[in-house]
């Protein structure tokens, strides 16, 4: 008998210590960090990107989690630099997966290192939102005679390479402007830039007259142009990022080339400006409305977010003092909001956030207002985008 009131008195105490560890239990998890992994070329060829986007990602993270975090849970960025390589890029992943534990990912910067990871991502089924300007990592099945594999837990915040060459093909077609040059750069976001120039040009009535490709660490194209300039174009369309673009503007420059030179979407910058000097007047390229905010009418919904956007980089945290705002500035904002938003509706299991990013109706950031769809994991349309030129050493709207 007494050894069963012993039992009884033990039960009793141990249920007292449950109840009392059981809100101390529930507020440990409900504090416990989500972890986001973010991966960016802190160094390297791409750092000049790279970099500002990884501060930018820090930034936004601080203003989610002012906000009340994910249902009221802080958010944790686990960051490393891939350096702009393919295989740091991958073995970062697979920190952030096995080590780690992040719910979801953030980054790469260049589409080559993207595509290293990407079945990467599929494998580990952990939802990630690229910031990569290439369409090949959110293709699936056989385009253009290849393998792109699946796509269905990888998304991108940038636009798409195709929205950003029919915006630059239907402004030519508006121009009347019917027979283009090509030159692209050899890596893999020239390559996918070239292969919608050739895919959509047809469908604007354009012919392209000559193609010549360049690597992007060149410090002269002068060749590449000449002999696309023998081939009579009405304009030239160069599909690089970084210095070469820059190099490209001088060169076209110094030719004494007549035609208009029009740049890709990752060029617009602060950037540009200074390499390409007094070169770049006169040069066209499409870009993300935060390029040119302040011109937008106050009933756009983006001018509200992009000068919250604005305010935080320049006013606050200071950033634009060594990184000036170029259209890359803006996609890590997105990359996390849309994670996040997602994670606020259905918590942080990886599966229920890949389907909940694949419902996302209208969110307004600073690249584009976002409506993605199982066969669309960017979401952004050519409304995202403006045509800008070069006018007396400033981007002004492309008329």
């Amino acid at each position: 008998m007494r050894s069963v009131k012993k039992l009884a008195i033990v039960a009793v105490c141990l249920l007292a210590a449950l109840a009392l560890a059981a809100p101390a239990l529930a507020s440990s998890s409900k504090d416990k960090p989500v972890k986001i992994g973010a991966f960016f070329a802190e160094s390297g060829p791409a750092a000049f990107i790279g970099t500002p986007t990884k501060l930018v990602a820090i930034m936004v993270v601080d203003k989610i989690n002012k906000e009340g975090g994910i249902k009221g849970r802080p958010i944790e960025l686990v960051l490393a630099d891939t350096e702009g390589e393919p295989t740091k890029a991958v073995m970062a992943f697979k920190k952030f997966v096995n080590l780690d534990k992040v719910v979801a990912v953030v980054g790469p910067t260049r589409t080559g290192t993207g595509m290293a990871v990407k079945k990467q991502v599929e494998a580990a089924k952990i939802p990630t939102v690229m910031t990569v300007g290439g369409d090949p990592v959110i293709m699936e099945g056989m385009i253009g005679g290849r393998n792109w594999g699946t796509a269905r837990y990888v998304f991108k915040a940038p636009q798409r390479s195709s929205i950003a060459v029919g915006k630059v093909l239907a402004y030519l077609k508006k121009k009347g402007l019917t027979k283009v040059g090509l030159m692209s750069a050899s890596d893999g976001f020239g390559r996918d830039g070239a292969r919608w120039v050739n895919r959509l040009a047809p469908k604007y009535g354009i012919t392209i007259v000559g193609k010549e490709q360049f690597n992007p660490r060149d410090v002269d194209m002068k060749s590449q142009l000449t002999a696309l300039a023998a081939k009579k174009p009405q304009a030239i369309i160069c599909w690089t990022i970084g210095p070469a673009a820059a190099i490209v503007s001088k060169n076209h420059n110094a030719l004494g080339l007549k035609m208009p030179l029009i740049q890709c979407h990752g060029s617009p910058g602060p950037k540009y400006l200074k390499l390409a000097g007094a070169a770049a007047e006169g040069d066209l390229m499409p870009a993300t409305k935060l390029m040119i905010y302040e011109s937008l009418p106050d009933s756009d919904p983006q001018k509200k977010v992009i000068a919250e956007f604005v305010r935080l980089y320049k006013d606050v945290y200071n950033y634009d003092k060594k990184y000036p705002i170029n259209p890359h500035s803006g996609y890590a904002w997105d990359a996390i909001y849309l994670l996040a938003n997602a994670m606020n509706k259905v918590g942080t299991d990886p599966d229920k956030v890949r389907a909940e990013l694949e419902k996302t109706k209208g969110y307004v950031g600073v690249s584009g207002t976002y409506n993605i769809t199982p066969k669309d994991h960017n979401g952004l349309g050519p409304d995202s985008m403006v045509m800008m030129e070069v006018k007396d050493g400033k981007y002004v709207i492309a008329k």
